[in-house]
């Protein structure tokens, strides 16, 4: 069989769906993904064939525009300071140095064209190819197309706890068709109704809503390669470990004021723990090292399903693969959400018990250390931790899934 994979131009969004893709193709079964030509990399990196036919404005970009929007909103959060320039991402000095309706004239048009094309593309790709079925992410437009178009069965691959029926404002991620494209191609109006069946990593106690069809799978840590070496397993004391996720998207996003990792680095300062920073070593200054506590190391980015297990408890800002990680192997968790999807991804792990969840914006030193100290403490952290580990464990693998999703596609 052929099987479509669709994916948006951030790697967070399709790296759950890989250990499915790896089932499908060892099973004997033709994978092809679509995706960005910047993307394509990662794919191929992850054993699997892209197909870089993807274009439009960059994902940093129309999130920046959002928060610039926000900004410009009566009673606006200044927490973070100013937003940042949508095209250039420095930090405004004022709000008026970004044209809106300038870069509306100006980019407008060529954005439209070139999501247009990226639709088209895959229609007809799928058209020439022929997929037996088309698993795409959240926020892929493409590949909810390229089935309705083909009459084809389509499965949305959730990457955590948030789902296509969220009602919360922000939090609704399922992409609008501005290029009435759906329309063109005799389908439509694309909506959340279109996204009838998921592929859920979540266990019911940490699970989005949904009313449609729900297909569990176990998550399997996947986050792009590297060496166990390179994950920290070497040398480990009698001290608990922490372990502090990072990534520089939120920083690109909201600007400098978002990278708490100095701030966590000095609440942990003196804690009797080894405290490992996954983060990009070049997105700390030269100052914010030489201050770095005795007890705090630079580890830089590293293979989570190796390194977490390796971990008593982790901090990271709300994103759903750190989460989904430290749930998996059994770790409790401190999440630091600014964003709307970041806050449900946490108040949702919190709710299981496995996590604590502070607001990243708010935060201080002494609520973060207490946290921690809770999160080592505290049994219940770690017993509901395990519990949460246990549920995902308890899921269907992602070969036994796949062969659930063959076997209905060939009847």
């Amino acid at each position: 069989m052929r099987i479509l994979f669709a994916v948006s131009d951030y790697p967070a969004h399709y790296f759950p769906m890989v250990p499915m893709a790896w089932a499908l193709q060892s099973a004997g079964h033709e994978v092809r993904v679509v995706c960005s030509p910047e993307e394509a990399g990662s794919v191929s990196r992850a054993g699997l064939v892209p197909v870089p036919l993807l274009d439009g404005p960059d994902m940093l970009v129309r999130g920046r525009i959002f928060h610039y929007f926000a900004a410009l909103g009566e009673g606006a959060d200044r927490s973070l300071g100013m937003p940042l320039h949508p095209v250039t991402g420095r930090v405004l000095e004022k709000l008026s140095d970004f044209d809106w309706p300038r870069y509306k004239r100006e980019n407008q048009q060529r954005n439209l064209t070139a999501i247009r094309r990226s639709l088209d593309d895959t229609v007809e790709f799928a058209r020439q190819w022929r997929p037996d079925f088309v698993l795409h992410d959240l926020m892929s437009l493409e590949g909810v197309l390229a089935a309705q178009v083909l009459g084809r069965p389509a499965l949305c691959h959730l990457w955590g706890p948030v789902g296509p029926a969220e009602d919360e404002p922000g939090a609704t991620l399922v992409p609008q068709d501005h290029t009435e494209s759906f329309a063109r191609h005799g389908v439509g109006p694309m909506g959340p109704e279109l996204v009838g069946r998921i592929i859920d990593p979540c266990p019911p106690s940490i699970a989005a809503p949904f009313t449609g069809e729900r297909l569990p799978v176990r998550y399997v840590p996947y986050n792009g390669p590297g060496a166990a070496a390179a994950a920290g397993l070497g040398g480990r004391g009698r001290r608990p470990r922490i372990c502090v996720i990072w990534g520089n998207s939120l920083a690109g996003l909201l600007g400098p004021r978002s990278f708490l990792v100095p701030r966590i680095a000095a609440a942990l300062g003196g804690l009797d723990a080894e405290v490992l920073l996954a983060c990009d070593p070049a997105a700390l200054t030269d100052e914010e090292r030489a201050v770095l506590p005795g007890n705090v190391r630079v580890l830089g980015y590293a293979p989570l399903g190796l390194l977490l297990p390796t971990c008593d408890a982790v901090v990271h800002h709300g994103g759903a693969g750190g989460g989904m990680t430290a749930a998996a192997v059994g770790v409790p968790q401190l999440a630091l959400p600014f964003t709307v999807e970041q806050s449900v991804n946490a108040r949702r792990m919190a709710r299981s018990g496995a996590a604590l969840a502070l607001d990243g914006r708010t935060a201080d030193e002494a609520a973060i250390r207490a946290a921690v100290e809770s999160l080592l403490d505290a049994p219940g952290h770690r017993a509901a931790a395990a519990a949460l580990s246990a549920e995902i464990a308890d899921r269907p693998s992602p070969a036994e899934l796949a062969r659930e999703l063959l076997a209905a596609a060939a009847v």
